[in-house]
């Protein structure tokens, strides 16, 4: 279906790739996965044609047709939204142009034009484009009040929507899709989960979402030294396997049989646990052809992510009364909040409205007024936390180890071998530790806040969207260590598979009070009755 051969990639003298070969067969989803940099969004622009390699080609199957997730947003902005849809067809919409514009300026003498580029028209099922269009946009929660608005006259998550059914519309040969999830709330992202899962063409996907990459891959394509490996299965099936081959190369005495053996029991248990029955049979093969020689401990340097606690808090944690807050110009965002968190409570706070969420840890953490209400932490309790926004930590020019020093409670932490210990688990090593703190990427930055939490030692952790600018490694850890750490964790995230392992209660604040019930993320997205409830409590009066 669509090959690379031979493919380099070098920008001045870093090689970004360096004679990849790999080939992607129908059927299948490939999710391309690699540390920050190393190339991810760089190899699905060179095979969507819009950058070309230092060297070798890509090889699309004749008569084979390719899609791609549009990145820029404004790109249609002066097209409606139906029409913008069927351009994503690039061949069909061609074809209808010229016919409109033909049909503009008839005469005899084109006629006979219009009739052959009409049959290929209805041969590409072109008189049904708009009926089709509508019903992808239907399908995704966009109306028909909307399919005749302008693209530049749409909220920017419509617009997400958009060009998501513009990269699916007409069934493509092979779809590529970077970041597909960035700005689609949960109902939308389950709805594209489905679709792909039962999707029979070609798709290769870029994601930090591994809840997604889980759910939809067939493989795992591994960009790592310059190469891309793929391995069959999900995700998470990389993620172990790649643990599994780092420990057993790490045990060199090993016997050659044991750890055959501990492969084998490794495989059938991600067998039994395939998600897709529809993919279950062919993958399962896959699995059992693997060896422990195929999969390669991955470069990738994962931080260590440790939150302790100075002290255990008490039994009283936090209690929230009537608690409510609106924009400057007056729109409700939350109202009548009540909430009393026990000892050990992980809790999912969620809104459609992410501007709630944000106010919500804003005023707990004092640093906006609410409108009513009130709030009371615990005596025993001390907090950490880590906003949405970071920029203002991040003002003065100096250098990481002065910065985090910052946060140092006794003169032993503020000593510089403790401060580049705290550093150092966030993988600032070395003179990275010396950087500049105006000068740091956003990953970089979260890294700092984490450093700075870690130093904190708080036994209430509040998260406003933490894994923004995370690369899957520090992502995983992070989740890991919240499900193990011991304190009360509030937090908001766009990622299911930390929503979903991390919360044993979810709290959603809505502009009719709020919701609260201890469930998995999972459970309570799914439970018919708090769905009803949800409509009611975001309903806009007439």
């Amino acid at each position: 279906m669509l090959s690379v051969s031979n493919l380099s990639v070098q920008f001045g003298k870093r090689v970004l790739f360096d004679e990849v070969n790999v080939s992607f067969t129908q059927g299948n989803c490939y999710g391309v996965i690699g540390a920050n940099g190393a190339g991810k969004s760089t190899f699905l622009r060179i095979l969507s044609g819009q950058i070309d390699p230092t060297s070798g080609h890509v090889h699309l199957e004749p008569g084979k047709r390719m899609s791609i997730l549009e990145q820029n947003h404004n790109a249609y902005d002066e097209d409606t939204v139906l029409e913008s849809v069927v351009m994503g067809n690039k061949p069909l919409f061609k074809i209808k142009k010229e016919i409109d514009a033909l049909y503009a300026d008839y005469s005899d003498e084109n006629a006979d034009r219009i009739g052959e580029l009409q049959v290929q028209f209805e041969e590409m099922n072109g008189w049904n484009a708009d009926s089709d269009a509508a019903a992808l946009l239907s399908n995704l929660g966009i109306t028909e009040e909307f399919h005749y608005t302008l693209m530049g006259d749409l909220d920017s998550k419509l617009k997400v929507r958009v060009l998501l059914a513009q990269a699916l519309f007409g069934n493509p040969d092979v779809l590529i899709m970077d970041e597909p999830t960035n700005d689609l709330d949960y109902e939308t992202i389950n709805w594209l989960e489905n679709f792909l899962a039962d999707y029979e063409n070609t798709v290769i996907v870029v994601s930090h979402d591994r809840h997604f990459l889980d759910s939809v891959c067939t493989h795992i394509g591994d960009i790592d030294f310059g190469k891309m490996n793929l391995y069959s299965g999900n995700y998470t099936f990389w993620y172990e396997s790649s643990q599994l081959a780092a420990r057993q190369r790490a045990q060199q005495n090993k016997k050659s049989e044991e750890k055959a053996k501990e492969l084998q029991e490794f495989i059938q248990r991600f067998s039994a646990n395939v998600a897709k029955s529809k993919q279950a049979t062919s993958r399962k093969k896959m699995l059992s052809k693997l060896k422990i020689e195929d999969i390669k401990p991955s470069s990738r340097r994962y931080p260590a992510i440790i939150f302790e606690r100075e002290r255990e808090a008490g039994d009283q944690i936090l209690n929230v009364e009537k608690l409510s807050a609106s924009t400057e110009e007056g729109e409700i965002l939350f109202q009548d909040v009540n909430i009393n968190l026990a000892k050990g409570d992980k809790v999912a706070i969620i809104s459609r409205d992410s501007r709630a969420t944000s106010a919500f840890y804003e005023i707990l953490n004092g640093n906006r007024k609410a409108d009513s209400g009130s709030y009371q932490w615990g005596v025993t309790t001390n907090q950490s936390y880590l906003p949405a926004d970071n920029a203002s930590f991040f003002t003065e020019n100096i250098n990481l180890v002065d910065w985090l020093r910052q946060w140092a409670k006794t003169e032993e932490e503020r000593e510089e071998v403790s401060i580049r210990g705290f550093l150092g688990k966030m993988l600032f090593s070395g003179e990275e530790a010396l950087k500049k703190c105006t000068v740091l990427s956003g990953g970089e930055k979260v890294r700092c806040m984490l450093s700075r939490m870690m130093l904190m030692r708080a036994n209430v952790i509040m998260l406003d969207e933490p894994t923004n600018h995370l690369d899957l490694e520090s992502i995983t850890t992070f989740n890991n260590s919240l499900k193990n750490f011991k304190g009360t964790v509030l937090f908001t995230t766009h990622d299911h598979e930390f929503a979903e392992t991390v919360a044993n209660r979810v709290i959603e604040l809505t502009p009719k009070g709020n919701i609260d019930r201890y469930l998995t993320f999972d459970d309570y997205m799914s439970d018919k009755s708090i769905k009803e409830q949800r409509n009611k409590m975001y309903a806009v009066p007439v």
